[in-house]
């Protein structure tokens, strides 16, 4: 009788495992291929899936245009003879007489810091109120001199400017922080980064941007030399913001490591967004269940699948088989955007192994209670 017992006992525990699995499931990283394509919109899903093709390559490789406007570009560079308000002068009168109207007797009047007010004026004694804004320094000496020429004979005056006093930007971000004033040497973005300090961010995924009143434009670092257009001319009360690239994506599914993952360059591709993961894992992942899923506007959206009856941004899934003889360079042509999602579905063999581990496992455990209630 009691072998009656053993002989049963393992079909038993094989039996009742299969039931166990079938009513519970196996664990898995996510959904496999089979129930990403059950999503598609072609099976009553709300997902376009499109298997990726060098005309899908093309017609998705969207990029941020970062750059400046035509107002900005052909913003002509200051003058530095050009007064403005805020700026400071120095401003020495020399008297041919004994009795001076504004000196000692035998020394000159000396003005050294007079500043131009926000209306664009200085105040002289006995020259009164003087226009000094938009002028240059030689035209205000010219204007004081006619001034004072009817109270103290041939004056002679000598008008200095401490250049950028009133016109300076505010550097902030990932530089040297500060105010700092628009000389001759530094009236474009690059040399006024350059006094600043430089930048202290990889400049690869470093942006500039520039804020001049409601106006504001933004480049990448590295195309402010690559394009010397884009060194624009800096104007008084511009603020200079140096800033990381903040685009991320996210990856999960069997890669090296599943997180939100920042942009290392300005232009990412499918296949070193896995490499910027640890790549696919050997063990686990299907090379033919690479999915790109991201939400897509609607004028990409037409042109991916030739329609022109969409409306608004749709969901997108798109699909890559490195194991293809081009699989590779659809993977390397095909961008990565802002926001996508990377995931990696499991090979079917990581499940049949699951399922396989999950079945000896508990019919080991079902042998080891019928042994114990069998009492052998």
């Amino acid at each position: 009788m009691k072998s009656y017992k053993h002989r049963w006992a393992r079909p038993i525990a094989l039996v009742a495992a299969c039931a166990v699995l079938a009513s519970c499931g196996l664990p898995q990283v996510g959904p496999n291929k089979r129930q990403i394509f059950a999503g598609s919109v072609q099976r009553e899903g709300d997902a376009f899936i499109v298997s990726v093709n060098d005309r899908v390559t093309r017609a998705t490789a969207v990029t941020p245009a970062l750059g400046f406007s035509e107002a900005f570009k052909n913003a002509g560079q200051l003058g530095s003879d050009t007064i403005r308000p805020g700026d400071v002068l120095g401003i020495t009168v020399y008297e041919n007489v004994d009795d001076s109207l504004l000196g000692v007797e035998g020394a000159p009047a000396t003005l050294e810091e007079v500043q131009v007010d926000g209306s664009g004026f200085i105040f002289i004694p006995y020259a009164g109120r003087i226009r000094a804004a938009g002028n240059s320094p030689e035209a205000i000496r010219r204007i004081i001199t006619n001034k004072l020429a009817d109270q103290t004979p041939d004056p002679q005056v000598e008008v200095r400017r401490a250049a950028g006093d009133g016109a300076t930007v505010s550097l902030i971000g990932a530089t040297g922080q500060g105010v700092f004033p628009i000389e001759r040497p530094t009236r474009t973005l690059a040399t006024m980064l350059a006094r600043a300090g430089g930048i202290s961010i990889e400049p690869e995924i470093a942006q500039i941007t520039v804020i001049r009143g409601n106006h504001r434009g933004k480049i990448w670092f590295e195309d402010l030399f690559e394009h010397p257009e884009l060194d624009i001319a800096l104007r008084g009360g511009d603020k200079i913001l140096v800033e990381q690239d903040t685009r991320a994506f996210t990856a999960l599914g069997a890669t090296g490591a599943q997180a939100r993952v920042p942009f290392e360059t300005q232009n990412l591709s499918a296949i070193e967004a896995i490499a910027q993961v640890g790549g696919l894992l050997a063990s686990a992942a299907d090379p033919t269940g690479v999915f790109v899923l991201r939400n897509e506007p609607e004028v990409v959206a037409e042109q991916v699948l030739g329609r022109n009856d969409l409306q608004g941004a749709q969901r997108m899934v798109y699909v890559l088989n490195l194991t293809e003889p081009n699989g590779m360079f659809m993977a390397r042509d095909f961008v990565i955007r802002d926001g996508d999602t990377l995931y990696v579905t499991e090979a079917p063999f990581t499940q049949w192994s699951k399922v396989i581990a999950a079945i000896t496992g508990t019919a080991s455990s079902a042998s080891s209670i019928s042994s114990l209630a069998s009492g052998g």
